[in-house]
């Protein structure tokens, strides 16, 4: 016994809705397939409804992910007055090493 699919009712606006859909999406549509995919979208109210949702559906955000799913970042550290002094200390002992060995080198 075979089953077939049910059949369904379809306009020629909506198979050439699609078809004009298929071309923009791949980005082969005319500029006249274009304009007659928005006279389409403006003439039916059943396609203009279907379209408005897709963009409701694409422009809401995704569910709020749980605090336990989201990356943490560690804590940023802050430096004391302490630790800057040491800090710039260093540096500079090291840039002096890199010149006087950047002059024993030249010599």
């Amino acid at each position: 016994m075979k089953h077939h699919k049910q059949l369904e009712r379809r306009t020629f606006t909506q198979d050439r809705f699609d078809i004009l859909i298929k071309r923009q999406k791949s980005g082969k549509a005319t500029f006249n397939e274009l304009t007659e995919l928005d006279d389409i979208v403006n003439r039916d109210p059943a396609i203009r409804e279907s379209i408005l949702e897709e963009m409701q559906a694409i422009n809401d955000p995704p569910d709020p992910q749980k605090p336990d799913d989201m990356l943490s970042t560690p804590p940023i550290k802050k430096t004391t007055l302490l630790e800057k002094i040491i800090s710039f200390i260093s540096r500079l002992f090291i840039t002096a090493g890199v010149s006087n060995l950047n002059r024993a080198v030249l010599s």
